[in-house]
């Protein structure tokens, strides 16, 4: 007789598993809400980072939002095609750039974040506000310990 396999645990054993389960549901409702209003993730993350501030300097965008300065100027130079954002020579230094959300952008990222909360309220509105907080307490703890820098922008 053939020697029996070693045992192995089912999936659903994994934590991963339900986090990656409850994580590519709530990620991908979200991005069809922005989606519908012509925006990335990943371009909305960047709108964000940008909102109610003074023009910055790619690289601090850049730090933000854990993303490599090329990564930043493609996804610039996308928000600028959409007249969402603006690249300007910096008022002290004329040859470093910054950026800055345009009056467009800024009007557009309240909506988006309206729909954030939204998508928040529907997938997570069946837990009480404690069971809420206790788990966003364990999943910022998770990323603290793992030290889990990058935005999820994907």
């Amino acid at each position: 007789a053939m020697p029996s396999p070693p045992p192995v645990s089912d999936l659903t054993a994994h934590l991963g598993f339900w986090l990656r389960t409850v994580s590519n549901h709530v990620s991908h409702a979200f991005a069809g809400r922005l989606a519908a209003q012509g925006v990335t993730v990943a371009e909305w993350v960047m709108m964000r980072a940008l909102y109610g501030k003074d023009p910055m300097p790619p690289s601090r965008v850049a730090d933000e939002m854990g993303m490599t300065r090329g990564a930043i100027t493609k996804l610039a130079d996308r928000l600028i095609g959409k007249s969402l954002i603006v690249r300007k020579a910096d008022s002290e230094d004329g040859r470093a750039q910054t950026l800055a959300l345009t009056p467009q952008g800024s009007r557009l990222v309240p909506k988006l974040a309206a729909l954030a909360d939204r998508n928040d309220a529907e997938f997570f509105g069946g837990l009480s506000r404690a069971e809420r907080d206790t788990l966003e307490r364990l999943l910022k703890r998770l990323v603290e310990q793992g030290r889990m820098t990058a935005m999820p922008i994907d």
